[in-house]
């Protein structure tokens, strides 16, 4: 399936070219506590916009079904994809492929415990090959994974509820506004455990959540067949084959990220992104829609076993 030339400028028009971002109101930025008090009343807006602090505190399971589809070259990729979250620490999605003759995969966490099925398989020994992975390499292959998946839960967080959980917990300072021919955002700088840092863009007028950036080295698709970097079975992003040598300037630098949100729907009485694009230097990688969020759902428990 080719890359339909219309689908791409559906977005184009929601991308927010930022000037320099510049203090609400006109007042000059406060370092330190205010800065603090000015990310809590945006993020606090964010939360009254998307339903109310009542409404989203209760919230102790989540079930999320839709589509993604992912831009491989010249080609449109579909993923049909089932998330099940148990807060604050539990997360995991399951993605099938109808395009591919390849089972479904799920990815996630459990605490600190990563999930992925198929389980990760180190690569078979070759006459002159890498020898095997040492005990070592393999729980920092774990460790990686699991920072991956943590972080990657985080950023959706940020988007659907505006909110930061103990399993990733998040810190937010007010940075001021950005203008855009769309309009104002509030923009907030966030950073959480390591080396975990964004920027969210919250829309001035309907308080809601818009945009999230930040910098990494560009991500593998999902899926792509077993045996290599973010495949099932295969080593987690950004971490080399269990028994390679990692090569500092075989890695590409890091570029910007974003995420946006759009399409804002009401689902049991909250506010929830239904369109969710995400673009690496510029250029639009996926596209997620959710058709349905069930809020208090009962979630499958074996979901969340690690490598089951």
């Amino acid at each position: 399936m080719r890359v339909a030339r219309r689908w791409i400028p559906v977005w184009a028009a929601l991308v927010w070219t930022l000037i320099a971002p510049r203090p609400a109101n006109g007042q000059p930025q406060v370092e330190g506590g205010q800065r603090d008090a000015n990310a809590a009343r945006v993020i606090a807006e964010a939360r009254t916009a998307m339903g109310g602090e009542e409404k989203l505190s209760a919230i102790k399971t989540f079930v999320a079904t839709g589509r993604t589809r992912q831009v491989r070259g010249d080609n449109l990729v579909p993923i049909e994809f089932e998330m099940q979250a148990e807060l604050p620490d539990k997360f995991a999605r399951r993605d099938e492929f109808p395009a591919q003759d390849a089972g479904p995969t799920v990815t996630g966490f459990n605490g600190d415990r990563v999930v992925q099925v198929p389980a990760p398989q180190p690569p078979p020994a070759r006459p002159g090959g890498p020898p095997p992975p040492t005990p070592q390499q393999l729980e920092a292959a774990a460790r990686a994974q699991l920072v991956n998946a943590k972080q990657d839960f985080a950023r959706l967080m940020l988007g659907l509820f505006a909110a930061s959980y103990p399993s990733h917990p998040l810190t937010f300072a007010y940075v001021g506004q950005a203008e855009a021919p769309q309009g104002r955002a509030d923009v907030v700088d966030v950073k959480g455990p390591g080396d975990f840092a964004a920027r969210l863009f919250v829309d001035a007028k309907s308080h809601l959540p818009i945009m999230l950036s930040w910098q990494a080295r560009q991500p593998p698709p999902r899926g792509r067949g077993p045996g290599g970097p973010g495949r099932p079975g295969g080593p987690p992003p950004g971490v080399p084959p269990p028994g390679a040598a990692p090569s500092p300037s075989a890695a590409p630098p890091p570029v910007e990220n974003r995420l946006y949100f759009a399409e804002y729907r009401s689902f049991d009485g909250l506010q929830l992104p239904t369109r969710v694009r995400r673009a690496v230097a510029g250029d639009t990688t996926e596209e997620t829609t959710f058709d349905r969020f069930r809020i208090n759902a009962r979630v499958d428990p074996r979901r969340f076993e690690p490598g089951s």
